[in-house]
């Protein structure tokens, strides 16, 4: 995903080319994947910013039920959709692997389109677009079917910071270890991760909750968790007595902290 701009760290945003346009209409668009934070849209970096004030194109995952979507609700302060080409890109969610493909491959066309017309793109994603992100999917494809195409990505506060300063609590220290694991329907591994390392953060945690209680209260950690959703947006809710969770059904952006 990386090119040569990006390793020798000269990667630069639309600001370094006059007014964040292209002089050569034939030329290439960039993408860059923006990192916007997890929720306060004060969190959101300079850089990323000047990057979504001067791209012709703001990309942004779109949800099919037609509420608006987490990344586009925080830029929307920072940009005027007026001004802009708004593309909302639908990602499939689904198992049948035909259609994942199908739908995806849409997905890049779409940004395709607008690269190959020589503007600039700018993915908005909550959080870090390198850290579990859509935007590591959709590079990904671009790059291997146009290795032309310059990708930069513009980091972003995860809800993983954003969780350590919201509870007041450090995730690692020291010669500590911490992890980043998505949860998911396996308790034997969902302990291992726990039994590894001083802290672990559960992303995805929503779906697998009440499995996610068991295994606390079978190692005696449930005292050692917290789990909050929609980190530092208006919307946050924080938990420190996670068993009064069991039964419930949460966002999707939920995340559970383990701190041995």
């Amino acid at each position: 995903m990386m090119n040569e701009q990006q390793r020798t760290g000269q990667a630069a945003g639309p600001a370094d080319t006059q007014e964040g346009t292209r002089s050569c209409p034939a030329q290439l668009g960039r993408l860059f994947g923006v990192g916007v934070g997890p929720g306060d849209p004060e969190l959101i970096t300079i850089k990323a910013y000047r990057t979504l004030k001067q791209a012709p194109v703001i990309a942004y995952p779109k949800k099919r039920s037609g509420s608006k979507s987490y990344a586009l609700e925080i830029v929307e302060l920072y940009v005027d959709a007026a001004e802009k080409s708004m593309l909302g890109l639908v990602f499939p969610m689904t198992r049948d692997p035909a259609e994942l493909a199908a739908k995806w491959q849409q997905t890049a066309d779409d940004v395709w389109a607008a690269l190959v017309e020589g503007r600039d793109v700018a993915f908005v994603t909550e959080g870090d677009p390198m850290l579990y992100s859509t935007f590591i999917h959709l590079a990904r494809m671009l790059q291997e079917q146009h290795p032309d195409v310059d990708i930069h990505s513009i980091p972003g506060i995860s809800s993983v910071n954003a969780a350590a300063s919201r509870f007041g609590q450090a995730l690692a220290d020291g010669d500590e270890s911490v992890a980043i694991v998505p949860a998911r329907d396996d308790p034997e591994a969902m302990r291992q991760v726990l039994l590894s390392h001083d802290c672990v953060v559960f992303i995805k945690v929503a779906k697998v909750l009440d499995m996610m209680l068991d295994v606390l209260a079978e190692l005696h950690l449930t005292q050692c968790a917290t789990v909050a959703t929609k980190l530092t947006s208006g919307d946050e809710r924080i938990w420190r007595n996670v068993e009064e969770l069991r039964g419930s059904e949460l966002n999707y952006l939920t995340l559970m902290v383990v701190r041995k």
